[in-house]
């Protein structure tokens, strides 16, 4: 899932007159244009996605290990109203009833994640590997292909062990980066042989912003302005050296592709025409996408990166940039270790210049970028605080990736909607509208020549959101979590979704209105069977609690009367 995009108002001191490797990308052309109605080239593959700690449930069962989601979670106060992925969506008992649903949506691939405490309780490999969290995955990953749907599979989607994290203090310890590795290898020995698709990270961004800076997320540790730049310091280092390990010992007979999954809000200027905005609004992605695929395809950090935090750690009196450096042998190491770029979008921000002071106790990762972000109040709000659609947005983003990076083989990791509203609503127009102009803007992209090979909607199902808890929606299916048995209902979405699978696009425009009509008179009948589900419970409730009792009392009552009448006798 998408991490929440806090606004934040950032400023500098010191100017930079000049945006480096910003050359190729035109940041006054923004040509918003019309609905463009064609096919996606042969091959291109459809899918949807989910994540261990979000779907599994399952959280103590077989020999699973405590991850920094478990522990974090269970803090009062760190969840909205206090829930848990304890057995969200139980998907660790439902494989065969969710890979049916897949196959009813015609999907090419199945994007999920593995519990590395799952199969590794403690996170060290030497001390136990648990062979029933082997098995489940062996089954998820055998079931999909009985039924010719291909797995991308994450190695790490946020659930560090928390024996990782107690003994080393996690991502900020160096000694990650080889018990990462230890545990990938342990995957691609037995997973690789069927597994082609191979995610290191899924959006390192969270992990260490929202993880070590603001510590909304697991393991909620808050060391502002150094925290971050330490723990993705260890992640690029982490998935280089994954990425080395499959290229030396596992490629050769497996035939597999090794790459990552960044996250990439799209910044626009907020005035094209001014330079200053059009520098901010650079900043902005290379701060957030940059950050992690500049390392990546170029071997460093973005230069402006390195420029703007550098000056901020000297104006605070540090004899050092609080962004770590890597040695010229690391940069060697690290470039060029990606075979596709997984990119996980889901919005825009307008950014412009904006200065902020350069004091020790205000040094953050937010106000190094000496930016301010804000939204146009005519963009469509579903409901969550930090979801706008703004699909051409996305478009962007992507000619954005070509440019920078060499037009490298891109798969959507992530892209979809959620919603906050709380009732049992399957007919999710906004849903079909954000597909319907997200994935065409991914298709305007392709026409302009960006490398984009598949497409993955986030997310299959209603899910635990992070430190959301259960208040936001993205699934296409619904999931009922207040039945025990957590029943999936198809919205709307899902038979709009389908149709473009099946047309490998949007064939005409008469054509794609059918759809929506009939996804929206479809589900109309399935939310009259939802809107009946309280009363099922409460039936259930009566069953299971009320008869029983009332059975009870009758049979007490029959013996009383019973004793009467045997007195009367007497």
């Amino acid at each position: 899932m998408q991490p929440r995009c806090a606004i934040s108002v950032c400023h500098v001191l010191v100017l930079v007159l000049c945006v480096s490797s910003a050359e190729d990308f035109d940041w006054t052309k923004n040509n918003h244009g019309s609905f463009y109605y064609g096919t996606f080239p042969a091959g291109f593959s459809w899918g949807a996605g989910s994540s261990a700690y979000q779907t599994e449930g399952a959280w103590d069962k077989d020999g699973k290990g405590l991850s920094i989601w478990d522990v974090f979670s269970h803090k009062k106060g760190k969840i909205q109203q206090n829930e848990t992925g304890d057995s969200s969506c139980e998907g660790y008992h439902k494989v065969k009833d969710d890979v049916s649903l897949m196959k009813e949506l015609k999907l090419n691939h199945y994007r999920f994640s593995i519990s590395w405490p799952r199969i590794i309780p403690t996170g060290i490999k030497s001390d136990h590997i648990n062979e029933k969290g082997i098995r489940y995955y062996d089954e998820l990953i055998n079931h999909l292909l009985e039924n010719k749907i291909t797995p991308v599979v994450t190695l790490y989607h946020w659930d560090l062990p928390q024996a990782l994290q107690e003994k080393y203090g996690g991502w900020q310890n160096v000694s990650m980066v080889n018990y990462f590795n230890e545990f990938a290898n342990l995957c691609f020995e037995r997973f690789g042989n069927r597994v082609k698709y191979w995610i290191t990270f899924s959006n390192p961004w969270s992990v260490a912003v929202q993880g070590y800076e603001t510590g909304e997320h697991a393991p909620g540790v808050k060391l502002r302005g150094t925290g971050p730049y330490r723990v993705a310091h260890h992640i690029i280092k982490a998935h280089a050296k994954v990425w080395h390990s499959y290229d030396t010992q596992w490629r050769g007979k497996q035939k597999g592709l090794v790459g990552i999954s960044l996250s990439g809000d799209w910044g626009e200027p907020v005035d094209i025409s001014n330079q200053k905005d059009i520098e901010a609004a650079e900043r902005y992605v290379q701060f957030y996408l940059g950050w992690f695929a500049t390392p990546i395809f170029h071997g460093d950090y973005p230069q402006v990166m390195k420029d703007f935090i550098g000056r901020k750690s000297v104006q605070q009196g540090l004899g050092t940039s609080r962004l770590p450096t890597f040695s010229p042998q690391e940069k060697s190491y690290i470039k060029g270790t990606c075979d596709f770029l997984g990119i996980s979008h889901f919005t825009t921000r307008y950014i412009t210049q904006k200065n902020n002071p350069s004091g020790r106790s205000s040094s953050s990762y937010f106000t190094d970028r000496d930016l301010a972000e804000l939204v146009d109040p005519h963009w469509p709000d579903p409901g969550s605080e930090w979801l706008y659609c703004v699909p051409w947005g996305f478009r962007r983003l992507l000619n954005f990736v070509k440019s920078q990076y060499g037009n490298p083989k891109i798969y959507v990791t992530e892209n979809g909607v959620s919603e906050k509203i709380l009732c049992t609503e399957l007919c999710d127009d906004w849903r079909i509208q954000y597909y319907k102009d997200y994935i065409n803007e991914m298709l305007k992209a392709i026409k302009d020549g960006v490398n984009v090979k598949g497409y993955t909607a986030w997310s299959l199902l209603d899910k635990f959101e992070w430190d959301e808890g259960y208040s936001e929606r993205f699934g296409l299916y619904y999931v009922d979590f207040r039945n025990k048995n957590k029943p999936r209902y198809p919205k709307a979405s899902v038979q709009f979704y389908k149709r473009i699978i099946s047309s490998n696009g949007f064939p005409n425009q008469r054509e794609v209105e059918i759809w929506r009509r009939k996804a929206m008179e479809t589900c109309s009948s399935s939310n009259q069977l939802l809107a009946a589900d309280p009363l099922t419970s409460h039936m259930e409730m009566v069953t299971e609690i009320v008869v029983p009792t009332v059975c009870t009392l009758s049979i007490l009552l029959s013996a009383i009367f019973l004793m009467f009448l045997l007195r009367k006798r007497n």
